[in-house]
């Protein structure tokens, strides 16, 4: 019961405004969950909902996505141990601060960009195999977007 309640907690949070436990009570309600206070309170500690600014001036709840926070630290991993990159064809060669190479090769895995077939690191160099030439160039791209950011 508690997973689908929060199920459409998270669902009910991207499809309206909602910015009081009172109001994600009644939206519950309506959809068949009966809630109190204290479940509400509860299960917005549990889900780490949070208020941020709506279009319309007030705040409302938002949900913090694992996977946006994690994108940040891999980003940060990237931007802090970046040197430099070049490509041979298919294969994108990141240069690292010395010792680095290991964290670096981990976020790019983890950012699981598609381009990526896999990593394979030393001290301060990755060797990364791309599905294509076009790709690198794309892949490129993108990792100087992030490490402009």
């Amino acid at each position: 019961m508690k997973q689908s309640r929060h199920e459409k907690i998270a669902e009910l949070i991207e499809e309206y405004e909602i910015e009081t436990q009172e109001e994600l009570a009644d939206k519950l309600r309506e959809a068949g969950f009966p809630v109190t206070q204290a479940t509400i309170s509860r299960d917005i500690r549990q889900m780490q909902l949070y208020k941020v600014p709506a279009e319309n001036g007030r705040q409302k709840y938002a949900l913090i996505r694992q996977e946006e926070e994690l994108d940040g630290k891999y980003s940060r991993i990237l931007r802090d141990g970046f040197v430099s990159m070049d490509m041979a064809q298919n294969i994108l060669v990141l240069r690292t601060v010395s010792g680095m190479a290991m964290a670096v090769a981990a976020a790019v895995d983890a950012m699981r960009f598609p381009e990526v077939v896999g990593c394979i690191a030393g001290d301060d160099t990755i060797m990364v195999a791309v599905r294509s030439v076009e790709e690198t160039k794309a892949l490129m791209r993108k990792i100087e977007d992030l490490i402009r950011d």
